[in-house]
């Protein structure tokens, strides 16, 4: 039996009116919640693959911030200088994914990930190079085309799943997808650590292997549903638009309450990362990556088990995107009587990543089941993007923050916290069946 609709879909003639003049893509193979297709492998196959997918986009940024200090001392540049080794990859990476999205729509999910996985791993070995050969120039060129390939990577697996996956196997994939970026933010400080041990240099020369892994992965594990036609440039436009005039009600709040959950958390995790470093704690490396690893771990966890048990069901998706929204609201206004304690920190943020983790799951299925395939690439990208600005613009504004007090810092995230509640609980409100668009 067909799936209702999400009540967004269909409220007002209009945009109904609309959404039938474009008729969505037709496919050749059955999604995966009938795993009828021919030619699928496994289920753990597919999910392998996919997961490999985020986990090598964090490795590549932040596998590299361990040896940040030895780049400086080795190649004798500014701390300013260094963190373009950082900057430049995520500035061409988030200005890159809506670009990025669109060619997965034109084309084909694979057509742009592959590729994308190549650059990626290419341009991490000429990184590596770079360091090598002393060339500052060559290592920050290097690092902002390394960062154009990250862009048709992880966001462009979200749409495909929502391609492949139908009637709830989509949440529990995204929900994977989801624990695996967090598990590469855990691993990727201890990784980057241990690697220097052999050489400084050798993150940089260890990464081209982790993509050629995830690249053979997808190439092998992964068979995309094929398109009979593809959308024409002025068609497309034209019904983007008209997707932000009939949903953006409730879209664009969903995009900004995924980018606000990401720059709290990983801001927060970048303030507490300072304050193990400081005395009387005085922790680094492994040390301080176990610690990190804490909340991560709350956010690693509560993404898979989020992504397994909402499955389409609208009201559960609700519930558990406010109760995370809540939770992580608390864990910050707790934080600012106890933000002296070491210890409350670390348990409050986990609390906060167990927040962020019930949170995500839910908003990533209903965006990405939002739009239909011809669609849905530019759309996930365009929410990617915020994520990824979140994520990168947390710990410069936590630090700045802080520098006036902790105070100051935990209330004004617990303002930004209850803020998403906010936009959340009034405008995101998916119907009992938060169906698929195909």
């Amino acid at each position: 039996m067909e799936k209702a609709k999400p009540g967004w879909l269909t409220a007002g003639s209009g945009a109904a009116a609309r959404d039938r003049r474009i008729p969505p893509v037709r496919r050749t193979e059955a999604r995966g919640g009938s795993r009828s297709g021919a030619g699928r492998k496994p289920k753990w196959a597919e999910y392998a693959a996919l997961a490999s997918v985020p986990l090598v986009m964090v490795l590549g940024n932040s596998m590299i911030v361990p040896i940040l200090p030895d780049l400086e001392r080795e190649m004798k540049i500014t701390g300013l200088q260094s963190s373009l080794v950082i900057t430049l990859f995520s500035l061409a990476a988030g200005l890159f994914i809506p670009v990025a999205g669109y060619l997965s729509d034109r084309f084909t999910r694979k057509a742009v990930i592959l590729p994308s996985l190549a650059v990626f791993g290419a341009a991490g070995l000429l990184a590596g190079f770079a360091v090598v050969w002393d060339s500052f120039p060559l290592l920050i060129a290097a690092r902002a085309l390394q960062g154009l390939g990250a862009a048709g990577t992880a966001p462009i697996t979200m749409a495909l799943i929502g391609d492949m996956y139908r009637d709830g196997t989509e949440s529990e994939a995204l929900g994977l997808v989801e624990a695996s970026n967090g598990t590469g933010k855990v691993l990727s400080p201890i990784l980057g650590t241990l690697l220097a041990l052999i050489a400084w240099q050798a993150p940089f020369f260890a990464f081209p292997a982790f993509c050629a892994v995830a690249l053979a992965a997808m190439a092998l594990w992964i068979r995309e549903p094929e398109s009979t036609r593809q959308p024409k440039p002025p068609v497309y436009l034209r019904y983007i638009k008209e997707i932000f005039h009939s949903k953006g009600r409730w879209l664009i709040p969903a995009f900004l309450a995924g980018a606000i959950g990401l720059f709290n958390l990983f801001g927060a995790l970048f303030f507490l990362s300072d304050a193990l470093e400081k005395p009387p704690l005085g922790l680094s490396g492994v040390a301080r990556g176990g610690v990190l690893a804490i909340p991560l771990f709350g956010l690693v966890v509560t993404s898979w088990a989020t992504g397994r048990a909402i499955r389409n069901n609208g009201r559960r998706m609700r519930l558990l995107m406010n109760v995370g929204l809540m939770l992580s609201a608390a864990a910050f206004a707790t934080a600012v009587p106890l933000s002296g304690s070491t210890p409350a920190l670390v348990a409050l943020m986990t609390a906060s990543g167990v927040g962020t983790g019930l949170l995500l799951p839910c908003l990533n299925t209903l965006i990405t089941g939002a739009v239909d395939r011809s669609h849905r690439g530019m759309i996930t990208s365009l929410y990617s993007s915020l994520r990824f600005f979140g994520v990168a613009l947390g710990p410069p504004a936590f630090g700045w923050l802080a520098g006036y007090s902790r105070a100051v810092l935990f209330g004004a995230v617990t303002g930004l916290a209850a803020a998403a509640l906010a936009l959340v609980f009034f405008l995101v409100k998916p119907p009992e069946a938060a169906g698929d668009v195909r």
